[in-house]
């Protein structure tokens, strides 16, 4: 819109020559020094909800944390402990004496690697949008070739194309399903409530996605997808750097090879009523100190169909059991009064709107959970 060149109208004299000039606002009285007003501020602010805060800062990781390392076999002990304080459960951790050979990773790794080699056309071709599996990229409309892409596949890595067999990344899938279910019952083991998958396989599915990142970036990428999921598991091949968003803030996690990364989803966190710190989405690979070598991420997240409700399952009394047992002693040690009565701190919700929400809106500032707290 122009501007207009002609000089604008001197405005009347409405006061006359004499008149004094309107008061300003220094010499008016501040009608919030009186105590009343004060009193009315105070109880404004005293009303405000407590779980206000400012955005988490989405500041680059910088030096890489270690994440507790655990074997297996001790998973359920060591979560009971780590749950006493919760400055020790960062939401993540290192898994060791799994049964995931490295050379299965490496197989898999190779037919993944095939599928970015594929054309735009072929990929999605090949594995059609299905929300939320298949292949996917950070902006459909955009040409460029740099934009985050992503194929999501489930246990059967079904495809379009009898070209690609991917048995090496099929196999590997399941493999990973399989420990991403007994880490879900040492999980229940340890917090005390009762598995819903244990003895029902239609209440659990699984979703294999894989992504390649960006050759020497060592920053987040902003771009990736949320999805939620009960646990998520990514077998570390070689020296690879993660950035995971927790809670607190993005961080920087350098896991150790052949071990396997377990993070916590939120459904985790509300499955045991806030007791586990959670990592909002899936960690993001990242190679940066000036590695250019090609940076692909395959996650296997342990999650829920689509028409399951989500809700804390509080923690179920413990009776009997084998003195000799490990776990059932120290479960025995939890306050009794916690286990008799426990306060919900969220409400049920959809799993279905909750998933669709943060998939689309990429949540990243705020907590997608922060709506369903009591």
């Amino acid at each position: 819109m122009a501007f207009s060149t002609h000089e604008h109208p001197h405005l009347p004299n409405l006061y006359g020559a004499t008149a004094a000039p309107p008061p300003t606002p220094s010499t008016q009285p501040n009608p919030l020094s009186t105590s009343a007003a004060a009193d009315t501020l105070s109880r404004l602010l005293h009303r405000l909800p407590p779980t206000l805060s400012l955005p988490t800062r989405l500041s680059s990781p910088t030096t890489p944390m270690c994440a507790p390392l655990i074997s297996l076999s001790d998973l359920s002990s060591a979560l009971l402990k780590n749950l006493r304080s919760s400055s020790s459960q960062p939401g993540f951790l290192q898994l060791t004496n799994h049964t995931i050979p490295s050379q299965l990773a490496l197989s898999a790794e190779s037919d993944s690697l095939s599928l970015f080699n594929l054309s735009r056309d072929q990929k999605s071709q090949y594995f059609p949008r299905n929300w939320p599996l298949g292949f996917d990229a950070a902006d459909d409309d955009d040409d460029d070739d740099d934009v985050t892409e992503s194929f999501c596949v489930d246990t059967s890595c079904s495809t379009e194309s009898t070209e690609l067999a991917l048995t090496h990344l099929r196999e590997f899938t399941r493999a990973m399903e399989k420990l991403g279910l007994e880490v879900v019952e040492k999980l229940s083991c340890a917090v005390g409530f009762e598995n819903p998958f244990r003895d029902d396989p239609t209440r659990f599915c699984s979703l294999m996605w894989i992504s390649e990142g960006s050759p020497g970036n060592d920053k987040p990428d902003m771009s990736s997808r949320f999805y939620p999921y009960v646990v998520g598991l990514q077998y570390q091949i070689r020296c690879q750097k993660y950035s995971v968003l927790a809670d607190s803030g993005w961080v920087s996690v350098l896991p150790d090879i052949d071990s396997v990364m377990v993070t916590f989803g939120d459904i985790a966190q509300v499955w045991s009523n806030g007791k586990l710190k959670k990592v909002r989405g899936r960690p993001v690979a990242n190679m940066g100190d000036g590695n250019n070598s090609r940076c692909i991420s395959m996650s296997l997240l342990v999650t829920l169909p689509a028409d399951s409700t989500v809700s804390p399952l509080l923690p179920r009394a413990v009776v009997g059991g084998n003195e000799d047992d490990e776990v059932n002693k120290d479960e025995r040690e939890i306050d009794d009064s916690t286990r008799k009565r426990e306060e919900r701190l969220f409400n049920s919700f959809a799993f279905e709107d909750y998933a669709w929400r943060v998939y689309h809106e990429r949540l990243h500032l705020k907590d997608p959970l922060d709506r369903y707290r009591v």
